[in-house]
């Protein structure tokens, strides 16, 4: 049976005061970032991964910030999971209001003629194909609470492969997938009154990020040039950063936004169309 973690405390007013959010792949990094910046404007937030050391950790981080949050061990890419996790979801909190689909591998890193099959068909399995599954199979929930809003994980490569050149080739272009899936579902999900947006990050600091940049500097302790010389502002960001756009996305405040692709890249690609 999978492992679920229930925790319950101080919710503060804000702009999902009495709404519910579910995040995939949000026990660190980004994920984790917006499932922080949504408990802390008053969501009950379920978050989920695949390890339930994480899950359970990342539970007891934002319980320790008197957040309200639940959480439950989920491969998005598993049918089974995904519905567990949206049965939990409804048996604890009643309803899902705003759903944040993070989950993504990046099997190999390298010139895009050498990814196996293999790696390939985990790419568009896990990056694309769970990400739809999990947004269909969360609407029917949502219709019935009359709307809702969904944001999607992709990456600034997928508007500029170049941005990251040879770092995230394969992996830029499943996400690609994602800025596509998101245009052609907004007019599908408008006529329920269901918005969706994607955000587009740059270099942030992760462990994600960490894990591209060392494979070809494998000395590395920190981001190095030709990762932070990639945008104007000459930085990594902090997942804090890409938790406030998604948060405005997923907020009411945006109720005529859909559809849109948003960066979150320090000018990552104008800085790099510059440079052409």
């Amino acid at each position: 049976m999978a492992s679920a973690y229930i925790s319950k405390g101080f919710q503060k007013d804000g702009r999902f005061h009495g709404k519910v959010a579910l995040c995939t792949a949000s026990t660190a990094g980004i994920g984790l970032a917006v499932a922080e910046r949504l408990a802390q404007e008053g969501a009950k937030v379920v978050l989920s991964s695949r390890r339930k050391e994480k899950v359970e950790a990342a539970v007891e981080k934002l319980r320790a910030k008197k957040l309200e949050v639940s959480g439950m061990v989920c491969h998005q890419a598993k049918k089974e999971d995904r519905q567990r996790l949206i049965d939990f979801t409804l048996q604890t909190y009643g309803v899902i209001d705003v759903l944040f689909v993070s989950a993504g591998v990046n099997p190999f890193k390298g010139d895009m003629l050498l990814v196996t099959e293999q790696e390939w068909d985990k790419l568009f399995k896990v990056n694309v194909k769970s990400t739809f599954l999990m947004i269909r199979e969360t609407v029917p929930h949502m219709n019935k609470e009359g709307g809702g809003a969904i944001a999607i994980n992709s990456t600034i490569a997928a508007l500029y492969p170049d941005a990251f050149g040879m770092f995230v080739q394969p992996y830029a272009v499943s996400k690609t997938v994602l800025t596509g899936l998101t245009k052609v579902l907004a007019p599908v999900l408008a006529k329920d009154n269901i918005r969706i947006n994607c955000l587009a990050p740059g270099p942030i600091n992760t462990q994600f990020l960490e894990g591209v940049y060392k494979t070809f500097y494998p000395d590395a302790t920190s981001p190095p040039p030709a990762v932070v010389d990639m945008s104007f502002m000459r930085r990594a960001a902090d997942p804090a950063e890409c938790g406030a756009v998604v948060a405005f996305l997923l907020s009411d405040d945006a109720s005529f936004i859909t559809g849109e692709v948003i960066p979150v890249s320090g000018g990552s690609v104008l800085s790099v169309a510059s440079a052409l």
